[in-house]
């Protein structure tokens, strides 16, 4: 593997750059309101923190697209001065993906109100939620406007005056379910939760911030990519009933396991992926503390686990760099 390069410096490389900004699940590592194992060694500083899982992603390392906007995108912003101004009203992030309309992929976005201009993509059923909500108003269509994300349909982001930043993303349809708050209005559909395939500079990643189940069709997508972010949120089905800290399984909060025979690790091992890190991960998930026998385990088989400000750059004639953030 390549030595660590300087975080700020990009070299003017044609590659794919990837800036993980947070890697937890719903409520962030610690959680504000829970006092379980893992949170009592986030605050103790025995294991990393971490806000909700975003990423921002770049062909330039110039010009950057978030996928998910965090309810902590402001402190993910500052502390990382690749997403910081460059001048006095300027912001080098050009866009914003929605890969579901869960609070934790978009509440982000009313922290995004002070009139920069950027564009918004997100599937019909995700902007049609928005727009029930009179508060995403603050977002003007004509400083914002709204791009729709149709399965399986390429689309390439742009700066204002139209020209392309070099990225190429294809979102497509995982196992999932509606966002929590519109479940009780709203059937199940596909196209609810999705990942997307980005390239840039002849490399490949994937991003999963949520899947309930890997099939088939995503095992052969995702086969040799250069780099794969994958849904953790928990270890096993019911961590959360055993930890007491709710009645609530993975699956029926549309996440898949990390173990087990149909968990992540299983599933996605042998596929000549050149990277695999999770992201999404809950505060219950033993993977979260570094000297927990399951992280052992997962690290054993090849994955990272997602650290807030982690840096990663897929050259064109280079293997994958990360660049560890702290």
């Amino acid at each position: 593997m390549t030595a660590d390069r300087p975080s700020d410096s990009w070299n003017g490389t044609a590659a794919l750059h990837v800036l993980l900004l947070g890697a937890a699940a719903g409520g962030g590592f610690p959680q504000w309101n829970c006092g379980c194992a893992g949170c009592r060694a986030a605050r103790r500083g025995d294991a990393p923190r971490s806000g909700q899982v975003s990423l921002a992603l770049s062909a330039d390392g110039e010009n950057w697209v978030l996928v998910n906007a965090s309810p902590d995108i402001l402190s993910q912003i500052a502390d990382t001065p690749e997403l910081h101004p460059r001048g006095l009203r300027e912001t080098p992030l050009r866009g914003v993906i929605l890969t579901n309309g869960e609070i934790d992929a978009v509440a982000g976005l009313l922290s995004l109100r002070e009139g920069a201009a950027f564009e918004l993509w997100a599937t019909d059923a995700v902007h049609g939620t928005l727009a029930t909500n009179s508060i995403f108003n603050v977002l003007k269509p004509e400083r914002v406007p709204r791009r729709v994300l149709v399965p399986e349909e390429v689309f390439v982001p742009r700066l204002p005056d139209g020209r392309e930043i070099g990225l190429t993303i294809r979102p497509f349809a995982v196992p999932g379910k509606p966002a929590w708050y519109v479940e009780e209005v709203k059937a199940a559909e596909e196209g609810d939760t999705l990942a997307l395939e980005i390239e840039a500079g002849g490399r490949r990643a994937y991003v999963f911030t949520a899947c309930a189940e890997i099939t088939e069709a995503i095992r052969a997508r995702i086969r040799g990519a250069d780099l794969v972010f994958f849904d953790g949120t928990l270890w096993r089905d019911d961590e959360m009933i055993r930890a007491g800290l709710a009645q609530k399984t993975g699956a029926s909060m549309g996440h898949v396991s990390v173990s087990g025979p149909e968990g992540a690790i299983a599933r996605l091992e042998g596929f000549g992926i050149g990277q695999k890190v999770f992201v999404h991960i809950n505060n219950s998930n033993p993977i979260l503390l570094p000297d927990s026998p399951e992280r052992r385990e997962a690290e054993a088989a090849g994955w990272e686990i997602g650290q807030k400000g982690a840096r990663y750059t897929l050259c064109t004639t280079s293997p994958s760099i990360p660049h560890r953030g702290n």
